[in-house]
């Protein structure tokens, strides 16, 4: 039985995938902020095949910590899904220092430090690795200048691990989700219609979080192993660019 960390598993797309890698039988790391969310997901998945590490992932021993916890439970660990993070948006004139620090801490740093400390029991296992990232990383925005650096970080290191996979036998992949059904979503929702928002963004449609978690799992499966280093948008047709 395989062994998976999710990251961001609380709520949202992070929720989703968590709750579809154990339907199809993996053990799930449930990590985030909010305990009781986690706790939540926890007795859905059964005890026997969770566990819930409720952490500040912006702090630089959690991932690492997070890690320990799932080899001390399971014994192994193949998969990461790097999911945390939500980033500040707002006019780049009134963003501060502090709001960059923020954003890249809890998605980019917690990324790189969930694969360093997971690295060598993925190589163990020819584990994987998928970061969930944004189309913001390859089409930027004034009003995401956060989201979109960070992003174009991560998608740079997806790349970059990729090439250290193909050596040491990890499989690395990243998700660029367009607009998807979250809190998130809704709040921007609040002021316009969302024939409005698809008609602007000439958007197919909204996603659903388990639209997010199927692609996950087909990466994850056999038939997605000859993935390596794709970054892939599933946004409804947001990304125009080649």
């Amino acid at each position: 039985m395989k062994t998976a960390i999710g990251t961001g598993a609380s709520r949202g797309i992070g929720n989703a995938i968590a709750l579809r890698l154990a339907a199809e039988g993996m053990r799930v790391v449930l990590c985030a902020r909010d305990e009781k969310l986690l706790n939540d997901t926890a007795k859905v998945i059964g005890e026997e095949k969770s566990l819930v590490v409720a952490a500040d992932l912006r702090l630089p021993d959690s991932p690492a910590k997070a890690v320990d916890a799932a080899i001390r439970k399971f014994g192994s660990l193949d998969i990461v899904v790097n999911n945390a993070g939500a980033t500040k948006r707002g006019d780049f004139e009134t963003l501060t220092d502090d709001d960059f620090i923020d954003g890249f801490a809890l998605k980019y740093y917690a990324a790189v430090r969930f694969t360093r400390a997971a690295w060598p029991h993925l190589k163990k296992q020819s584990g994987s690795i998928v970061n969930i990232v944004g189309a913001g990383g390859r089409t930027p925005g004034a009003m995401f200048t956060i989201g979109g650096s960070v992003n174009a970080a991560i998608l740079s290191f997806t790349k970059a691990m990729s090439e250290k996979g193909i050596q040491d036998g990890v499989q690395v992949n990243a998700i660029n989700p367009g607009p998807v059904r979250t809190a998130r979503l809704a709040k921007i929702l609040e002021s316009t219609t969302e024939a409005d928002f698809l008609r602007e963004g000439k958007i197919a449609r909204i996603g659903e979080p388990a639209d997010i978690a199927a692609l996950v799992s087909f990466i994850l499966s056999p038939h997605g192993r000859y993935m390596q280093g794709s970054l892939i948008d599933i946004d409804g047709g947001q990304t125009k660019t080649i």
